[in-house]
């Protein structure tokens, strides 16, 4: 799961179904963090993945690399490439997805709405098969919650798997959710040095 580790920060390739950090309750304690934690004297969250999402996870190992490396997520200097398995054939090669999204109590936990915040997505289509379905590149612009997955679905292509958003065909369509963080690119917290970190696909 470890692909990078330095005395700044670890990246994994963490895999659908565990959690990013501890959620509430007994039976969520365990996580990506807490297993980083296990092995290393500290470690704190530079970003999450949803559980079902499988791919790279940034985690800092010191207190100034997690204020820096949070700086770069906010600030969106951070590069991200996701790809994702969806329901039929996306018409377009290439195009850009800008539909607001507004964040719910409860599940689901986000909707489209046009009074909630901007939110952009840039994919490209990388195979249209022969199962009805389409493998496609996403290159999230903002970081809303559940920003991919709604970008999807409000273009007629829900993740397969998606057991949140997702029609019940299309959730039984896979064995998990079809989306994983393939590749990411920031800047070393110390160095400053660009880097580029990439995940294998566990799914095609």
């Amino acid at each position: 799961m470890e692909l990078y580790a330095d005395r700044d920060f670890v990246v994994l390739d963490k895999p659908s179904g565990l959690l990013s950090v501890p959620g509430r309750g007994p039976d969520k304690i365990d996580s990506a963090l807490t297993r980083v934690a296990a092995r290393y004297p500290a470690a704190y969250a530079a970003h999450r993945l949803d559980m079902d999402t499988s791919g790279l996870l940034v985690i800092a190992l010191r207190r100034k690399a997690e204020a820096n490396l949070h700086k770069q997520f906010r600030e969106r200097t951070v590069e991200k490439r996701y790809v994702a398995r969806v329901a039929g054939h996306v018409a377009q090669d290439e195009g850009r997805i800008e539909l607001n999204l507004t964040v719910l109590e409860g599940e689901p936990r986000s909707r489209i709405d046009p009074d909630g915040r901007a939110a952009t997505t840039d994919y490209r289509v990388l195979s249209r098969d022969g199962d009805g379905t389409s493998l496609v590149e996403l290159r999230p612009l903002t970081g809303r919650s559940h920003q991919l997955r709604l970008h999807l679905l409000g273009i007629g292509h829900p993740i397969l798997g998606d057991r949140f958003y997702a029609p019940a065909q299309v959730v039984a369509a896979a064995p998990r959710l079809m989306l994983h963080a393939a590749e990411i690119r920031l800047d070393h917290p110390f160095s400053g040095l660009r880097m580029t970190f990439l995940a294998p696909m566990p799914f095609l």
